[in-house]
């Protein structure tokens, strides 16, 4: 039997009455949801061990059987909770691999934004680059996916090659009209070329989106009441969860591949890394890593998991997004 002990650092008033496969944080809010995405992407649970895992899981079952030790309290299960969400694929059952956690999404793809915003790549660098970051993200769409319902293998595919064509072929195109751009200087050029892989991941995200998800505006979504009730399914609701889906995809690249090249111009022009060039891709390594931890919450935020929809019978229901982050 595990110990469980009260952290005495954090409040416990900070931590709300437990309900299981709920958020910890009011997901009808920004803050809430921003909140709520931040604990989903906390790296520190890839350090979680065996045991730990197994005790979180028994704790768990433990609540639903009734029988919680004594000692237990709200902090105790909301850890549990987080650390088996972070871990245990909802689904399956299944472990998740590590480089493919919502938990490693930042720590694991911070390497490969440093590698699609190196400066004046040449072309083959940024078809390999672009060709990982979608190869990163279509195994962590998987990994995550929605496995309630059986999804064709051939679906997976067309949307991975959909995006690594999308996200090649537009930074190929954008690279080479900026280097024929005689009539600007060469620092102008740089500093352009460092904010060509926006637009190509931006397009492949929703291009992925797509083709991953077109189906569903010929079937149609589940669409729950205000008790998390199947009532039906809608094509109306499909096509607005596609919309905000698309669109989700389409900004969460903005702050992760904008914020660091203005950073970098402004602190390459420093005393310090003009004398010490060396410094320049660590630094560049930091800068990513922060504005990715930053960022990636902060844009997946923006909308709610759960969103209201007005049906054609004009009574409000909530839908289920189903959405998968970049």
């Amino acid at each position: 039997m595990a110990n469980y002990s009260v952290n005495q650092k954090e409040s416990i008033s900070s931590y709300p009455c437990f309900q299981l496969g709920k958020s910890r944080f009011d997901q009808g809010t920004f803050i809430g949801r921003f909140r709520h995405f931040l604990d989903v992407i906390d790296p520190s649970t890839l350090f979680t061990t065996k045991q730990q895992l197994r005790n979180a899981i028994l704790l768990l079952e433990e609540y639903k059987d009734g029988q919680l030790p004594s000692g237990v309290d709200d902090q105790h299960l909301w850890e549990a909770q987080k650390i088996k969400q972070a871990i245990i694929h909802p689904d399956t059952g299944e472990k998740v691999l590590m480089p493919f956690r919502m938990s490693g999404f930042v720590p694991f793809g911070s390497p490969i934004v440093v590698g699609l915003l190196l400066p004046n790549p040449t072309f083959g660098a940024t078809i390999f680059w672009q060709w990982l970051n979608q190869s990163h993200n279509a195994c962590v769409n998987y990994s995550n996916r929605n496995a309630t319902k059986p999804t064709p293998p051939s679906r997976f595919i067309l949307g991975y090659v959909g995006a690594v064509t999308s996200a090649v072929s537009i930074a190929l195109g954008l690279s080479a009209l900026v280097k024929r751009a005689n009539r600007l200087s060469p620092a102008t050029r740089l500093l352009i070329q460092r904010f060509v892989p926006f637009p190509a991941v931006s397009a492949a995200s929703t291009c992925n989106v797509v083709l991953m998800r077109n189906s569903e505006l010929h079937e149609g979504i589940d669409v729950v009441d205000q008790h998390g009730t199947v009532v039906g399914t809608s094509k109306a609701a499909a096509k607005k969860a596609l919309q905000e889906t698309a669109a989700t995809r389409a900004f969460l690249p903005a702050p992760i591949l904008l914020i660091p090249p203005f950073v970098m111009n402004i602190l390459e022009k420093t005393r310090f890394l003009r004398s010490n060039p060396r410094w320049n891709l660590p630094i560049h390594a930091a800068v990513v890593t922060a504005s990715f931890g930053i960022a990636l919450p902060l844009a997946i935020s923006i909308f709610p998991q759960m969103s209201q929809f007005v049906g054609e019978d004009d009574k409000w229901w909530s839908r289920v997004r189903g959405d998968k982050y970049i």
